[in-house]
């Protein structure tokens, strides 16, 4: 019986963690379908936040952020955080914003996964059927 229970908290921790939105993340340039940068989620203090650690266009590597208001004008991209304040609710994660460091916006969004190494997130204006949705990639390391 003791085994039984160990091994269902087992399998039951397994699937609970592969189901994190924690980790790094590939994100893809929607026109070009290259892999544009690395974004690291993390949490801290109970929400969910996303740096991005890596821009991978080495062109592109110095870019700074000209079109973003208040603290994030004119800062580098690399570092940037992009995701501010979401918070999980159930197989979702939402309540938070993102900002788009293309062209300085920032939009509700929310996030699922699709599976453990898909993430879906939609930003969004009012509703989120006026919105845009990008599909990132779990780097596995």
């Amino acid at each position: 019986m003791k085994k039984t229970f160990l091994l269902l908290c087992l399998v039951f921790s397994t699937v609970s963690f592969s189901q994190s939105i924690v980790g790094k993340w590939k994100s893809i340039d929607e026109q070009t379908k290259k892999a544009e940068s690395i974004i690291e989620v993390y949490q801290e203090n109970g929400k969910f936040y996303g740096k991005i650690i890596k821009i991978l266009d080495p062109a592109n590597k110095n870019a700074i952020c000209d079109q973003c208001k208040g603290k994030n004008k004119n800062k580098p991209i690399e570092g940037l955080v992009i995701i501010n304040g979401l918070t999980k609710d159930g197989d979702e994660w939402s309540g938070g914003k993102v900002l788009d460091p293309k062209n300085g916006k920032k939009y509700k969004c929310y996030i699922t996964l699709k599976d453990k190494n898909t993430m879906k997130l939609r930003g969004y204006i009012g509703f989120s059927v006026f919105g845009r949705t990008a599909y990132w990639y779990r780097v596995i390391e």
